[in-house]
């Protein structure tokens, strides 16, 4: 039946080409018949394949058929067989997806809730904690352990507290899970933890953090102000004021520095685990030219443990009392006789007034015991400290006092005691200084102060060794650069 088909197809396909440009002439005898010769057999090779598909076909379904059809097997044990059955093969539809119930599935519950707080201004640690889920008999018994190490009342507004809970425990509740855990970092190098043992006790641990020290370089041309040049060479500004406050015993910042004077500096710089910046740390050495003078002035741990800074010649630059007791201050008013500005008339002014925004650290001018804190007539707020039997040092038109300074309180050269306002007989911010020697009020600019110490012997000969190899470690670090400063 196939054959015959293909026979039809040829004598029209045949029928077809005669009329056909291609095998007419001028077209050759041999090109017309290789083309018919290949249609030919292309079709005869098409109708073969599908004879022998159908046939393959046809065969499948008649031996499909015969099982069917054919009968059942004899089961052994003469069991009479199943009567014949005539099963008719109809297509067969696949469900490709079938629906499925929904499944509900429970959100597993935490083993641990970590919450974190700040301590706020006027907070205690027993109101923290319980407001964050503690009840007062546990936060009273991790408060007691955390007293073995730290002293809770050191924490300030602003110090980030992680607490921990159980939701698991034995008796715990979704909304009152048992503490287990409390956790803050004090400093950049300690982390302290109150933590909940097998036992049900509280215990606390300091767990020391190690940090890797640096050294940084930094040198300018002064073309303003020490400050402003040293923040463009890259030094922070903690830095910065640390060197303004080493110098300020020698150097009058608003008479003495010119433009061209230089300085330079290595200081400590100190990183975590991690490789970030965590603080700064002290200034091993420094150089400031003065018109054309060097000071220099290089740390140095005393035998005893007492740290200090001297010049080349081992001699302390600590003077008995600061010329300058707050930092970055302008000189406003000199000592002597002027026209007060409130007054009117022409005024004995038996101190200098530095200019500076009210809140400014005031720091003290030397050590010793504070003698006076308080309101004090025109003055204002007042604070005088005796610094020895024949020194004193006054401070006027504060804006406050440094928690803790009060009469009686020691204190330390450097240490902030005050803050820059405009109480008492003032016209703006600015601070009014006084030194007494003797009970008698002298000009501050024109005192020459008693030096410091002097080292000696072994301990001289032990310095000029350290004052050696800090020259060659500031050699060979590299300077810093502004961009450093933006990545710290």
């Amino acid at each position: 039946m196939q054959l015959v088909r293909l026979a039809d197809r040829v004598k029209r396909l045949l029928a077809t080409l005669g009329g056909s440009p291609f095998l007419s002439p001028p077209h050759s005898p041999s090109l017309r018949r290789n083309v018919i010769a290949v249609t030919i057999g292309l079709l005869a090779g098409g109708a073969i394949a599908a004879a022998i598909v159908t046939q393959q076909t046809e065969k499948h379904s008649s031996t499909q058929q015969a099982a069917l059809r054919s009968p059942l097997p004899v089961v052994p044990g003469n069991l009479p067989a199943a009567p014949l059955v005539n099963v008719e093969a109809r297509p067969t539809t696949l469900a490709l997806a079938l629906p499925l119930a929904p499944i509900s599935v429970k959100a597993a519950r935490p083993t641990t809730i970590q919450r974190v707080v700040s301590i706020t201004p006027g907070d205690t640690l027993m109101a923290v904690m319980t407001r964050s889920g503690s009840d007062r008999s546990t936060a009273h018994a991790a408060i007691a352990a955390l007293s073995k190490v730290y002293n809770p009342r050191r924490l300030r507004p602003g110090q980030e507290l992680v607490l921990m809970y159980d939701p698991l425990a034995k008796g715990a509740t979704p909304d009152n899970p048992p503490l287990t855990q409390l956790a803050f970092t004090p400093s950049v190098e300690q982390e302290i933890q109150v933590s909940l043992n097998e036992n049900g006790k509280f215990t606390s641990k300091i767990i020391n953090k190690p940090l890797e020290v640096r050294l940084h370089r930094a040198s300018a041309t002064i073309d303003n102000s020490l400050y402003l040049a040293a923040k463009r060479a890259g030094m922070p500004a903690t830095m910065i004021v640390e060197l303004i406050r080493l110098y300020s015993f020698d150097v009058d910042f608003q008479r003495d520095i010119q433009p061209g004077d230089r300085f330079e500096v290595l200081y400590e710089a100190h990183y975590d685990e991690r490789g970030e910046l965590a603080k700064y740390g002290d200034i091993h050495y420094a150089k400031l030219r003065v018109q054309k003078t060097d000071l220099p002035l290089y740390r140095f741990a005393m035998k005893s443990g007492d740290i200090d800074y001297f010049n080349d010649k081992g001699h302390s630059v600590r003077k008995a009392l600061m010329k300058t007791p707050v930092d970055g201050a302008r000189l406003t008013s000199r000592f002597g006789r002027r026209k007060h500005p409130i007054l009117g008339y022409r005024k004995m002014h038996r101190g200098i007034d530095f200019g500076a925004p009210k809140g400014t650290p005031v720091l003290a001018a030397g050590s010793g015991v504070v003698e006076f804190a308080g309101r004090n007539g025109g003055y204002g707020r007042y604070l005088r400290i005796r610094h020895n039997g024949q020194y004193k040092t006054a401070y006027a038109h504060l804006s406050g006092f440094r928690r803790g300074v009060k009469k009686g309180k020691r204190v330390k050269q450097g240490q902030i005691v005050a803050y820059v306002g405009s109480t008492g007989r003032s016209t703006g911010p600015h601070l009014h200084y006084e030194i007494l020697v003797n009970g008698k009020r002298i000009n501050p600019l024109g005192l020459k102060l008693p030096t410091g110490q002097k080292l000696k012997g072994k301990q001289l000969a032990r310095f000029q060794g350290l004052r050696r190899v800090t020259k060659k470690q500031f050699a060979e670090t590299p300077a810093l650069t502004r961009l450093a400063d933006r990545r710290q």
